[in-house]
């Protein structure tokens, strides 16, 4: 009930359907102006959709600047547990790793490997394409929403979250189970907790010993986002519109990036891309709980008028939009792969 009542109070934790749902009539209203419900479509013309549904990161992935993202491989539907060892040693990706779906659904399927053993349990329950990856060294993540003009040679940043993990710390005499408890956020977890750490959460840490439960910083999993737009700087800009000019065709959304300090990061050193996040991008800085609703229905209004806008662009400028027929279609197999993942 206390849960219950926690999420009530707090929006960051309503139902995607209803957080939106003012945001519908916006979408009706640029759908109309485009005559295309898909619209979104020409946004990244190089990347699936746009980047709104079904897109492979692995396909994302290979747009990057390799040295900016870690070592990924792509893993196929019942793949032989020895070829996927295989694939891991040729490609010089060791154990701990990151295992995620290939058509990913925020953040759900994202698993620490630590071994052989744990990565033949997680492929034989997968049944979609997975990616392994790199675990990457760097202990901070942020998320930097960028927007560029076509005709625009350079773009902007319109938003940055920084993400606290789901990390506890040990008083020396509070199992880590009481640890999660202490904090709704963590709590809200707890199911989850318990199936990936079993018995482990009944140890006791020493004072002052933290641990990490959730290495990567998704709002679903129990991290803590924080609007950190105020980090937004020339230097930050001129680093972020280096990366971004070099992915072919990309205008519209977020850089999840993991990084060691702000200063490295505007020198563009000392970071590597989580992900690259297209139409379907939030601008997750709303979700700090400083922020009202309010703020974030203007947020999101703000960035998908940028979506349309750039997509209204691009379709001048002869790229299409996702036909009626065909974006139905897509949506359909959209809803049915986030069914697998839910499941997993």
């Amino acid at each position: 009930m206390k849960l219950f009542f926690h999420k009530a109070a707090n929006w960051e934790y309503w139902p995607f359907q209803v957080l939106y749902f003012p945001i519908y009539f916006l979408w009706a209203y640029y759908a109309l102006k485009a005559r295309s419900v898909f619209f979104f479509n020409a946004s990244n013309p190089k990347i699936k959709n746009g980047g709104f549904m079904m897109e492979s990161k692995k396909q994302i992935y290979d747009l990057l600047p390799k040295k900016h993202y870690p070592k990924t491989i792509l893993i196929h539907e019942n793949s032989d547990l020895k070829e996927i060892v295989n694939l891991l040693q040729k490609n010089e990706i060791g154990f701990p790793l990151i295992a995620k779906p290939d058509i990913g659904l925020r953040g759900s399927g994202v698993k620490k490997i630590k071994s052989v053993s744990e990565l033949a349990a997680y492929a034989g329950k997968a049944n979609f394409d997975f990616l392994l990856q790199d675990l990457i060294p760097f202990e901070k993540e942020v998320g930097i929403f960028y927007v560029r003009r076509p005709l625009e040679k350079n773009g902007k940043i319109t938003g940055i979250v920084s993400k606290e993990f789901l990390t506890v710390k040990g008083d020396g005499k509070s199992t880590i189970e009481d640890l999660i408890k202490q904090t709704p956020r963590f709590e809200l977890q707890m199911d989850a907790l318990k199936a990936e750490y079993g018995k482990q959460l009944l140890q006791v840490l020493q004072k002052d010993e933290t641990l990490n439960l959730v290495p990567f910083g998704n709002h679903a999993r129990g991290a803590k986002f924080l609007d950190a737009s105020h980090w937004i700087t020339p230097e930050l800009t001129e680093a972020v519109n280096k990366i971004a000019v070099q992915i072919p065709e990309f205008y519209f959304g977020r850089f999840d990036i993991m990084y060691n300090t702000l200063e490295e990061l505007e020198r563009g050193e000392n970071f590597q891309i989580v992900e690259l996040n297209g139409a379907a991008s939030e601008p997750t800085h709303i979700y700090d709980p400083k922020h009202s609703v309010w703020f974030a229905w203007n947020e999101l209004a703000r960035h998908i008028t940028h979506m349309y806008e750039i997509s209204a662009q691009n379709h001048k400028k002869g790229v299409p939009y996702l036909d009626f027929k065909t974006g139905i279609r897509e949506f359909r197999l959209h809803l049915r792969h986030n069914s697998k993942i839910i499941k997993f």
